[in-house]
């Protein structure tokens, strides 16, 4: 090799910190640990793979804590212009520690279900943390493949647990209709992706949005395009209509813990890559998305609250159901800083409105992982989880009928709720700030709407137990035994409840990142 040559190969090799990637690398680590314990341990001894799963977590989480002193880089480009694939920034940590905190309530509720339903915990506890690690790995990706992989990654585990459940019709239905609508707004996605490459030669995020500033305008209609259909791969995973018909069938099918980290951590995925390609990438293009994500943004929380108003208590799975639509109403919520960001004057302007999306999704992730930890506690005692079988819950549980109602009520954003208000009122300034006071209204009109059917689930908690009589029988398929609550599941309940009452006590701790710079 010439000496040319060697320097050459040596100038292309990236170095990588080690540190700035824990978080993902540990979670993918423990996911392998327990695949290959899974191999050894016989089955009276596999509840030990979900401590394994926990701890694995923990220590990702824990992870964070050394990054907290700066912003950390790695991956980067050795020639030409500074950019790099991966950086541990303040929304990389943020949304990093709501994916773990996340993963680890979900794992916590699981415990139960996987006795209950008789799910192979190995596979589990293996697909749980490979998706948690894809999600984590996300929100610091700063080039276009790296967040297409980290998106499937979080995604192509999930599809798996959905169906987990073997030999129920509704379990295989539901993984069905995720993965055909899934690998459909992935494939758009990537055509996009293409476009867009296509037009800047370049897949980092800042070389994409310094191209698209002076790209020939004989590409225009190309980049317009790949920046649309980039957005349909992110739109598809935040549930925003129109890509939110599997949302509901999915939550249904899935086991109850599955839905509550789709509602959640599948969201923060989505969510911080919607924030990424349009915040960091094409911010040049803002009047192409931000009026579309406006749009998007209305019609997603109208239809969600429309069909929550629909639900038939006495209906099979009505409970959840009305969980998943109140998710694709909080999608909308959540979409709207993210269009003000297009109509920001500045780019300090841009962060500080996405600082609002991060502060209402904090919120968001504590209070509905606890509504759904409730579910899945009111599941082990009646399979079809129709909202009739809350009636009375204060009366069989009462600490249980009054974290529930609490989560309620910080979803509708009401008293003693705080902080579900205060991160209402962040969303609404922000579009109004941004000079978008129609979609301000049709946030506020919601806001009301929502309120009645958070208040009559509310309601039924309190009311004098239903005649035993009047109980209708659940469906054969589902497992009947009612059991006392696990130890996990009831920790899980505890701590989404004292995250909740101690976000209401002190909102700041969320609203600050309503006002701090953090892309």
């Amino acid at each position: 090799m010439t000496p040319h040559a060697s320097g050459l190969a040596t100038s292309l090799v990236q170095s990588v910190d080690w540190l700035a990637v824990a978080p993902p690398t540990i979670a993918a680590l423990a996911a392998l640990a327990v695949l290959v314990a899974d191999l050894f341990l016989p089955e009276r001894r596999k509840p030990l793979l979900g401590w394994v799963a926990i701890a694995g977590l923990a220590l990702a989480a824990l992870s964070l804590l050394p990054l907290l002193d700066g912003e950390r880089s790695t991956f980067c480009l050795t020639t030409g212009a500074h950019a790099c694939s991966y950086t541990a920034d303040t929304f990389a940590l943020v949304i990093q520690f709501l994916v773990l905190g996340g993963a680890l309530l979900t794992a916590l509720l699981s415990f139960s279900a996987c006795d209950d339903l008789k799910l192979p915990a190995g596979e589990f506890w293996f697909l749980l943390l490979s998706s948690a690690a894809g999600a984590a790995l996300l929100p610091a990706s700063r080039d276009l493949a790296t967040l297409v992989i980290a998106l499937e990654v979080a995604s192509l585990p999930a599809f798996a647990l959905v169906g987990l459940r073997r030999g129920d019709r509704l379990s295989s239905e539901a993984a069905l209709k995720f993965f055909l609508s899934s690998v459909t707004a992935t494939a758009v996605m990537l055509l996009g992706v293409s476009f867009v490459y296509a037009a800047t030669g370049s897949l980092h995020l800042s070389r994409i949005a310094a191209a698209l500033t002076h790209v020939d305008p004989r590409l225009d209609t190309l980049a317009q395009t790949g920046v649309v259909l980039t957005l349909v791969g992110f739109a598809f995973k935040t549930a925003a209509v129109p890509f939110h018909f599997w949302v509901p069938d999915t939550y249904v099918g899935a086991p109850v813990p599955v839905a509550a980290y789709l509602s959640v951590v599948g969201k923060a995925v989505g969510f911080s890559g919607l924030i990424l390609v349009t915040v960091l990438a094409f911010p040049s293009y803002a009047d192409v998305w931000g009026p579309a994500v406006a749009v998007l943004a209305a019609l997603t929380m109208t239809a969600g609250n429309a069909a929550a108003l629909r639900q038939r208590p006495e209906r099979a799975f009505s409970a959840v159901r009305l969980l998943a639509w109140s998710s694709v109403a909080q999608a909308g919520y959540l979409l709207v800083p993210i269009a003000a960001a297009g109509y920001a004057d500045s780019a300090g302007d841009a962060s500080r409105a996405i600082g609002s999306t991060v502060a209402y999704a904090l919120m968001y992730a504590a209070v509905n992982l606890g509504a759904f930890a409730v579910a899945a506690l009111v599941a082990r005692s009646s399979p079809a989880n129709r909202l009739t079988d809350y009636r009375g819950l204060y009366a069989a549980r009462p600490a249980a009928a009054l974290a529930l109602g609490f989560f309620l009520l910080c979803l509708a954003g009401l008293p003693p709720g705080v902080i579900g208000l205060f991160a209402k009122v962040t969303v609404f300034s922000a579009a109004v700030d941004a000079g978008l006071g129609w979609l301000a209204v049709v946030m506020a009109l919601n806001v009301v709407v929502a309120l009645y059917y958070y208040l009559q689930w509310t309601a039924v908690l309190f009311r004098a137990p239903a005649p035993a009589a009047q109980a209708e029988p659940a469906p054969a398929a589902m497992a009947p035994a009612p059991r006392p609550a696990a130890v996990p599941l009831t920790a899980a309940i505890g701590l989404t409840a004292i995250i909740g009452v101690a976000l209401s006590g002190a909102p700041q701790l969320v609203l600050r990142f309503a006002s701090d710079t953090l892309l």
